[in-house]
């Protein structure tokens, strides 16, 4: 039994187009998603655990994030909805935090660089602890996962 995702798709219907950056953002998480993570499903209503690997569709629908995950072979694993609201400061905050980590790169030196990059990744470690909290009983995820993953939140609430 493989506890991992094999495709990871986003659900962007009703969302902006996504900026170049955004773009890039989220191609970036989802094929260091699929290059490696750790995904296991917890058993469900008395039955066993559903057999992995499994496929993850992710979007937002009336201020909730859904994950809508199947089996490799299209059965349904699970879905469940998360609210929006627990990451909307760590959302906001990263997305400053990167806005300025990108401004400093053209003209500021390496140190002032370093710097900023370290408080990004705070912040981006603090969202992946946020999500692995409202994840638990629903699913497992390890901190590369939930940080990979945390991205994938930001750049759907981006549009949101």
């Amino acid at each position: 039994m493989t506890m991992h995702l094999t495709d990871i798709a986003i659900d962007t219907t009703g969302l902006p187009v996504p900026t170049p950056e955004i773009e890039q953002e989220r191609n970036v998480a989802i094929f260091d998603l699929l290059e490696d993570n750790s995904f296991v499903l917890p058993p469900r209503d008395g039955r066993g655990m559903p057999d992995g690997p499994y496929r993850l569709t992710l979007a937002i629908r009336e201020q909730r994030l859904v994950f809508n995950i199947t089996t490799d072979a299209g059965a349904p694993a699970a879905e469940f909805h998360l609210s929006l609201s627990p990451f909307r400061q760590v959302v906001k905050d990263y997305w400053q935090i990167c806005e300025s980590y990108f401004d400093a790169v053209k003209n500021r030196p390496p140190g002032q660089i370093e710097a900023i990059d370290m408080a990004r990744r705070g912040i981006h470690n603090e969202g992946a602890r946020v999500l692995q909290e409202r994840l638990e009983g629903k699913a497992g995820v390890d901190p590369d996962t939930a940080r990979r993953l945390f991205t994938l939140i930001c750049v759907l609430h981006f549009g949101a």
